[in-house]
């Protein structure tokens, strides 16, 4: 199975918080973690806010960070470029979504579109996982996860 995180799904591995356990057991099933290039600074932009706004500590960062440096480099990391750009195409004209939230969804459609395999879009954004739904993505049950 492929788990494709984006960002909002991707700090719940480095921070407890709601569902955290939701998508630790999911990446523990998955064979593969896929999320795209811009999840990058997207994830560190979310460190660095919480060290500024929740008083987290340099030395907590630091571990952070190093575990996210870590894992960055065993992702499949899709590639925001002109390959991508009729993924982008297809889901920003079938809905209003933001830009980044545009490009994490056409990247898990790409991908699931490539290998022909499970699928499996975690995200914590309504509008985005409906929309996941409609091009055939399985979303995270949080209900029953």
């Amino acid at each position: 199975m492929f788990l494709y995180l984006d960002t909002s799904a991707l700090v719940k591995r480095y921070f407890e918080e709601q569902f955290s356990h939701v998508v630790l057991s999911k990446w523990d099933e998955a064979r593969y973690i896929v999320t795209s290039s811009v999840a990058y600074a997207e994830t560190l932009a979310c460190f660095y806010r919480k060290k500024n706004e929740s008083g987290l500590e340099d030395g907590m960062l630091k571990i952070l960070n190093d575990s996210f440096q870590a894992d960055w480099y065993s992702f499949i990391r899709v590639q925001v470029n002109d390959t991508l750009n009729p993924f982008i195409d297809r889901v920003m004209s079938g809905h209003s979504l933001r830009g980044f939230d545009g490009i994490h969804l056409a990247s898990a459609i790409m991908i699931r579109e490539t290998v022909s395999r499970e699928t499996i879009f975690a995200c914590f954004d309504d509008r985005l996982n409906t929309a996941a739904g409609k091009y055939g993505l399985k979303t995270l049950n949080l209900e029953r996860d």
